[in-house]
Parts: C-alpha cells; sequence; structure tokens
C-alpha cells in the first residue's frame, strides 16, 4: 500500500491494483453463486408442502444471485473498487437481514400453526372409536 486507503476506492479492480484481494472475489463470487443454486433446488424439495420456508429460499436465490453476478460483472468490466464494495456490503447485509430479522417471525409463527395441528388431530383421534366409522342403521322395509 503506497496510497491512503481512501484512495484504493476510485481504483479500478483489477488484478494490478488489487492483487491480493482480486482472484479470490471473483472466485468466491462464483462458487457462492453455484452453492447457492444447488443449495435452493435440494431445500425447494425438501421443504415442498412449507410454504414460509420457500418463501425464504426464494429471497435468498434472489439476493444471493444479484449479489453475486454483481461482484462477478465488476470483477469483468473492471468496476471501480467503491462499487464492488458497495455490492458486497448491501448484498450481504440484505441476505443476513432476510435470514435474521425478516423471516424468523413468519418461521416462528407457522410452527406454532403446525404444532396445534398436530395436537388437534391427535387429541381428535385420541379414542380408537374415533378411527371406527359406525354403522348406518338399516330400516327394515316392511313388505306388502
Amino acid at each position: 500500500m503506497k496510497l491512503p486507503p481512501w484512495e484504493y476506492l476510485f481504483r479500478p479492480f483489477s488484478s494490478r491494483n488489487f492483487p491480493d484481494l482480486f482472484q479470490p472475489t471473483w472466485q468466491a463470487a462464483l462458487v457462492f453463486l453455484v452453492v447457492l443454486v444447488v443449495l435452493y433446488n435440494v431445500r425447494t424439495r425438501a421443504l415442498h408442502r412449507h410454504p414460509p420456508y420457500l418463501d425464504l429460499y426464494e429471497w435468498l436465490l434472489w439476493t444471493g444471485l444479484i449479489t453475486f453476478s454483481l461482484l462477478l460483472v465488476g470483477a469483468i468490466f473492471v468496476f471501480d473498487f467503491f462499487l464492488v464494495l458497495t455490492f458486497a456490503i448491501v448484498g450481504l447485509g440484505v441476505m443476513v437481514w432476510v435470514r435474521f430479522r425478516r423471516f424468523p417471525p413468519m418461521l416462528e409463527g407457522y410452527q406454532h400453526r403446525l404444532a396445534r395441528q398436530r395436537y388437534f388431530s391427535r387429541s381428535k383421534y385420541a379414542r380408537p372409536e374415533a378411527t371406527i366409522r359406525p354403522k348406518a342403521v338399516r330400516r327394515s322395509r316392511r313388505r306388502r
């Protein structure tokens, strides 16, 4: 580092200006992008009957897709470093907000609803008589 730190913000983000940061940044963005898509496919198949979890993973997918794609585009087209830094900070901040602030109350409410449904279905079928259909009483017809 030969310049003050704020001077590096307006330098192009390239391997010449940032030799120790450029390669790991675009490689990590590419790996995270692939992992994110695979994780989304696996988790949505496993949780296809639980809409709040599907919403959570969709939010994470789109946020990560936008963030990591912008990091790749910034590396390919040699954007200024402050733009690449802004993409990373805002994108990762939104992902953390989605996972730890936006969805936990929804997921907790959904868990309570599932627990209530399990309780009522368990209490409904707690007695053996509840699972046996009563025989219909047949009326005898009088023959004439």
